[in-house]
C-alpha cells in the first residue's frame, strides 16, 4: 500500500517509475497506478512515458491470485500466480491471456520483496518459440509521509 518512486531499467533505457498501490471496491482487490518515464535513446530521441493501471484480486475458484494490467497502448495483460516458483518475498506471477496482442507469446512478472519498504519488479517477455528474456526491471522504495 502507498506510495512507490523508483529507478526503471530495460529495454526502453533508464528512467525513473512512480507508482501508488490501494485498495478499492470494498477492499476486494489491489489497484495499482504506474508511470514510468524513460530518457531519450538513439532510437528514440523524444524518450517514453509508460502508463498502466494493474488489478490483483484473489480467484476463488482456482484458489490463486489474478494479476489484470492494463496498458496505455490498449493491451491488457492477464497474470496466474506460479506457486511453486513463488515464496516469502517473492511473487511470480505467468501470463494467462493477453488482450489486443498475440497470444502465443508469454510474459512473467517477479516481485521480490527486499523490505517493508523496497521491492524490485523484474517483467520478462518471450517471442513464440524463444525463452524469456528480461524486459525491463524496476526497483522501488517506499516514499514516506
Amino acid at each position: 500500500m502507498g506510495d512507490w518512486e523508483g529507478r526503471a531499467e530495460g529495454q526502453s533505457g533508464a528512467g525513473t517509475a512512480r507508482r501508488t498501490y490501494s485498495f478499492v471496491l470494498k477492499d476486494r482487490y489491489l489497484h495499482e497506478k504506474n508511470v514510468s518515464t524513460y530518457l531519450p535513446l538513439e532510437a528514440n530521441k523524444g524518450g517514453e512515458v509508460h502508463e498502466h493501471w494493474s488489478f490483483i484480486s484473489f480467484d476463488r475458484t482456482r484458489g490463486t491470485l489474478v494479476l489484470r494490467q492494463f496498458h496505455q497502448e490498449g493491451c491488457i495483460n492477464e497474470y496466474t500466480l506460479n506457486k511453486s516458483a513463488s515464496g516469502p518475498g517473492r511473487l511470480v506471477l505467468e501470463s494467462e491471456r493477453f488482450e489486443n496482442f498475440d497470444n502465443s507469446w508469454r510474459a512473467r512478472e517477479t516481485y521480490e520483496i527486499r523490505s517493508p519498504d523496497e521491492f524490485v519488479e523484474t517483467f520478462e517477455l518471450a517471442a513464440p518459440g524463444k525463452d524469456t528474456e528480461v524486459y525491463s526491471t524496476n526497483t522501488f522504495k517506499r516514499v514516506k509521509r
